[in-house]
């Protein structure tokens, strides 16, 4: 049995949201599932000694340019939140919560978010703006707001970041197929000829 594409993210990242309108679809094509697994990207951060895209000169100019030419050219609504880099911890605990219970709708609600981030223009970042979306997806939102509070959930995420560094992760995206890892959403057509030739 052939193994999973592992998509590793972090909500707050544009090239994370680029390459999520890709992934399932190349995973699809080459006869693998794909797992998404959002992560908190300022943790790797700490260990890798990198910073936020947009503090760093030069760099973080660039890639405000380049977001908005990657969704010109994909042809997908582009409106950047005024208060950015998002606050991710609470979608991401949601996501999780949900994925236990169903990974399809923890998918869609994954889709959901990043679009309303990046398409709507909307800072996700506080808990109740969380709960208000997931409940789209079959849960309550008192339920949520339980399981948000709960350690449990908490651990999950924090679980789940700590394997990601374990395993190499330090960006987002950042996707692993084989053993191998790969950075970047401009690495994808890599990722894809690696799963076809089976590696070099």
């Amino acid at each position: 049995m052939v193994s999973p594409i592992e998509f590793y993210f972090d909500f707050s990242s544009p090239y994370g949201f680029f390459a999520a309108q890709k992934i399932d679809r190349l995973a699809s094509r080459n006869f693998r599932t794909c797992i998404w697994k959002p992560f908190l990207l300022g943790i790797a951060f700490k260990k890798s000694g990198m910073g936020p895209l947009m503090d760093q000169p030069l760099r973080g100019e660039y890639a405000t340019n380049d977001w908005k030419r990657m969704a010109r050219y994909a042809n997908i609504p582009w409106k950047i939140p005024k208060k950015f880099p998002v606050h991710a911890v609470a979608a991401s605990r949601t996501f999780y919560w949900l994925h236990d219970r169903s990974p399809e709708q923890a998918r869609l609600f994954g889709e959901r978010i990043f679009n309303e981030i990046f398409c709507e223009g909307r800072d996700v970042s506080s808990t109740e703006i969380v709960v208000e979306i997931a409940s789209d997806f079959c849960a309550k939102k008192k339920e949520i707001q339980l399981a948000l509070q709960d350690q449990k959930v908490k651990d999950m995420l924090k679980k789940e970041t700590e394997q990601a560094i374990e395993k190499g992760v330090f960006g987002s995206p950042f996707f692993i197929v084989d053993g191998e890892g790969f950075w970047g959403c401009d690495r994808l057509w890599m990722l894809e000829e690696w799963i076809q030739k089976g590696g070099w």
